[in-house]
């Protein structure tokens, strides 16, 4: 295969994308910082709940805007075969293995320490923990990252496959067709659950559906679906950013806020929540790409940090949970009823994770991401 080139996006930056993953990765942090308070039913500690996990939906959904892009350029300059296919997923790994077994071997370490089990390990180095089932009980935040990995492998062998069976006559078209197919194909997979389980608890929708693979890799479809929109259909994305901006924010009101007032509780309607909830999420995410795609810089004091904690997000999301906030709780147990003493804790298990995050991405992260053109 003659050497592609590919877009360098590291080297051009998009603020408004930066800001969106900075987002993400601040709210991923809240939500779990409630594992620090004691639980309540306050209007706060509801808010950050909200917060982890619409944090993780947003990465869902940019990641596929942009590996669709990147996978789209590919489909389209070049010979579209398996050494393309592997091309694309040599880099994707570059980018991701290395940081998460690197992080998963810790966790094992911390596991010998504190002296917890971990129940079928060998799952967790093929991104099995929870392809199929409940997630596992240990480095519980790599749900994600099994979704995510499973997306960059599935779509790619499944354009190669179908092409081989469908001669396309237009490669943009089928492209579409591609992601459209898919995207239909997952949420069959949620209609297949919504008639084989009987769920009427968020408790179990949260564990046995919303975190596991098979029904959730067309919240990264979703996103390189409006990949494709961006790619093929440029005056509509520009010219219809703020109609999609309020259309996006009318519809979280409508997901987050409105659902008990139209009896959309899931004991009452658990089909539209096992099949409906989630897609609707994931096109509301996508709703905001148009406006943010084209935010393309900021003020350097504001742009400098934002795009920082943006390219430092993915060691973030590795190190602030299983290790850097279970090792603190594990070493300084603290007073659940001194409000000061559990602030305090809280800033300086941010700067703990910033610091350790920021030193994981310079000399590991970033050297392993140089490799991928060497």
């Amino acid at each position: 295969m003659n050497k592609i080139v590919i877009e360098n996006h590291q080297n051009k930056r998009i603020f408004g994308l930066d800001l969106m993953r900075t987002i993400a990765i601040t709210m991923v942090v809240a939500g779990h910082c409630l594992w620090i308070y004691p639980q309540d039913d306050s209007l706060f500690h509801q808010l950050l709940q909200l917060f982890g996990f619409f944090g993780v939906e947003i990465f869902f959904v940019l990641s596929g805007f942009l590996i669709g892009k990147i996978l789209y350029q590919l489909y389209l300059k070049a010979d579209f075969s398996l050494a393309t296919v592997f091309y694309f997923l040599k880099r994707r790994w570059f980018r991701t293995l290395p940081n998460y077994y690197f992080v998963l071997l810790i966790n094992i370490l911390i596991a010998g320490i504190i002296g917890y089990e971990t129940p079928q390990l060998w799952r967790y180095f093929f991104f099995l923990q929870n392809f199929k089932i409940t997630m596992l009980p240990f480095f519980t935040e790599s749900w994600s990252l099994s979704v995510e990995e499973f997306a960059y492998v599935v779509m790619p062998f499944f354009m190669l496959v179908l092409g081989l069976l469908i001669k396309p006559r237009s490669k943009s078209r089928f492209f579409l067709f591609t992601v459209l197919l898919l995207i239909a194909i997952f949420i069959g997979n949620k209609l297949y659950y919504q008639n084989t389980t009987y769920n009427t608890t968020l408790d179990q929708w949260n564990v046995s559906l919303k975190a596991v693979v098979l029904y959730r890799l067309d919240s990264i479809f979703i996103g390189v679906l409006f990949s494709w929109i961006y790619l093929n259909c440029t005056s509509f994305w520009g010219k219809t950013k703020y109609l999609f901006f309020l259309l996006g924010t009318l519809m979280l009101l409508f997901l987050f806020f409105s659902l008990g007032h139209f009896g959309l509780l899931i004991a009452i309607q658990p089909l539209f929540w096992n099949v409906l909830y989630l897609p609707l999420l994931s096109i509301a995410v996508a709703c905001f790409l148009p406006f943010l795609s084209d935010w393309r810089e900021s003020p350097s004091f504001i742009g400098k940090p934002i795009t920082y904690i943006s390219i430092i997000s993915y060691s973030i999301y590795l190190l602030h949970y299983s290790v850097v906030l279970q090792l603190m709780k594990y070493s300084f147990p603290m007073d659940v009823q001194n409000r000061l003493g559990l602030y305090f804790f809280t800033m300086v298990y941010l700067l703990i994770t910033l610091v350790l995050s920021a030193i994981l991405y310079r000399f590991y992260e970033k050297p392993m991401m140089d490799l991928r053109d060497k």
